[in-house]
């Protein structure tokens, strides 16, 4: 514990926003950096408990005390070994994961929790400014081949472990380019993209070898082939099935699925021009109160949207944790984004009835349950983001009872393998198309668990490598 009265010295602060005018213009991340003096504060925040209740709630178990300190020390070497000894991508928590180790935090009983996601930021970019390891590099060649299609957080945290005890690695990837959601999914005022390419290139040059542009299934390479020409393939496909809206005027032009918007947008981002689907000038609903929806929101301000509301069919989240979720557990509180900073509207317990047309769509009817009256609202474009259903599985004929759980995901055994499939070679599968949608941080532990029981099914013996979680349903 680098300074015992830290956390009775110094408040709670990150790093500030860029001013919404300023930010508003361009595409880059919304934070101001933040200098070191700062930061090491934060980390003197840290009380090192007895019990450190915020590695319980990180599903990767990172050791938040020890970088902690470390940070408030400035030894950021030691910091980074530490860190990246638990998490291949903290340079993508840091930016993306809502942080439910600092629900976890002690501090956060009868104060502000420290800034845990921050301090994984800094101490992430630290490392990749100094030169410091960023990944483990095999000591030795296995001769074993392993196939891992999606490339993902699961599929590259999974690519990642086992290249580093020397296994052959080949990520497939059915989009054009190398990522999966962090590559189209997530704004670049969140990620910026050359963050995601130079972690890329960090894999490339230990061995992994990518191949995009590449369908496993239905009108691609069977299954089948890669089982027989890898000693074991795994599944990172994740959920991508939008979940939708069935109300009438559903299919009219101008209703979207928000990851459908966000991938155009993405895309029109890096190549320097106008979305298809570009909210400029428009009356914009966003039918989900998550991150998703901020990131719509975010990125209709930027595309220069005339009004937008965002609308959650639940009720308003309350501001100080409720009873029913007491610490440790990561409560839903009211949560404001850099994206609802920027403008627009948010509206809860309210429920869509159609959305109105003839020809193209030109309104939304909602209902308030709060005073059950019903309105119409202008729109001409509307984004919906409301969650995903489950893997794509029918491509890669995966789709009978016998592969899928009762939530249309995946069914491994308690050793991430997709028992029903049989070949030659055994099939795993883990991350969203096993857990269904959640969090980065859970797509990392879960690439990582499954990657420790595949080498130990190639070495024969118990893995080296770090098992943080088990599949989804079989500890809970």
């Amino acid at each position: 514990m680098g300074k015992p009265t830290g956390f009775l010295e110094f408040p709670r602060k990150g790093p500030s926003y860029r001013p919404v005018p300023v930010r508003l213009r361009d595409w880059h991340e919304v934070y101001e950096p933040q200098d070191d003096q700062a930061v090491a504060e934060q980390g003197a925040r840290c009380m090192d408990c007895g019990i450190p209740f915020c590695m319980q709630g990180c599903p990767l178990g990172n050791r938040i005390p020890v970088f902690n300190d470390q940070v408030y020390r400035a030894k950021w070497r030691r910091a980074a070994e530490q860190l990246f000894s638990t998490n291949n991508f903290p340079e993508f928590t840091g930016r993306l994961c809502p942080a439910p180790c600092e629900s976890s935090c002690v501090l956060g009983i009868a104060s502000d929790p420290v800034t845990i996601e921050r301090i994984e930021y800094e101490v992430a970019e630290h490392a990749f400014a100094n030169g410091f390891d960023v990944a483990q590099e095999a000591t030795r060649e296995t001769g074993k081949r392993v196939a891992i299609v999606g490339s993902g957080p699961a599929g590259l945290a999974a690519a990642a472990q086992l290249r580093s005890v020397g296994h052959a690695v080949t990520v497939y990837e059915r989009s054009d380019a190398v990522g999966g959601l962090l590559r189209y999914g997530i704004p670049e005022f969140k990620l910026e993209k050359s963050i995601l390419d130079r972690r890329l290139a960090v894999m490339r040059e230990s061995g992994i070898k990518f191949h995009t542009n590449v369908t496993v299934g239905a009108g691609g390479s069977p299954l089948a082939d890669l089982q027989r020409n890898f000693d074991a393939v795994l599944l990172a496909v994740g959920s991508t099935i939008p979940r939708l809206i069935a109300v009438p005027g559903a299919d009219l032009e101008g209703v979207y699925p928000a990851m459908t918007y966000l991938e155009a947008a993405n895309r029109a981002v890096r190549d320097g021009e106008t979305s298809p689907i570009d909210a400029g000038g428009r009356h914009v609903i966003i039918l989900g109160g998550g991150d998703t929806g901020a990131d719509c929101l975010g990125t209709a301000h930027r595309q220069g949207a005339a009004s937008i509301v965002q609308i959650e069919i639940m009720d308003r989240p309350p501001d100080e944790r409720p009873n029913d979720q007491p610490w440790p557990t990561m409560a839903r509180l009211f949560k404001t984004t850099s994206a609802h900073e920027e403008g627009g509207e948010r509206r809860f317990s309210t429920e869509t009835l159609e959305f109105v047309g003839p020809d193209r769509l030109r309104g939304i009817v909602l209902e308030d349950h709060s005073t059950a009256d019903t309105f119409r609202a202008p729109a001409d474009l509307v984004l919906i983001a409301a969650g995903f259903v489950g893997p794509e599985l029918e491509g890669l004929g995966l789709d009978a009872p016998s592969f899928v759980s009762q939530r249309a995901t995946l069914l491994v055994s308690d050793d991430w393998r997709v028992e029903a499939v049989l070949g030659s070679s055994p099939v795993y599968a883990c991350g969203d198309a096993v857990r269904g949608q959640s969090l980065i941080v859970w797509a990392i532990a879960e690439g990582r668990s499954a990657a420790a029981a595949i080498d130990a099914h190639l070495s024969g013996e118990a893995s080296v490598l770090p098992a943080p979680v088990e599949p989804y349903g079989l500890s809970w």
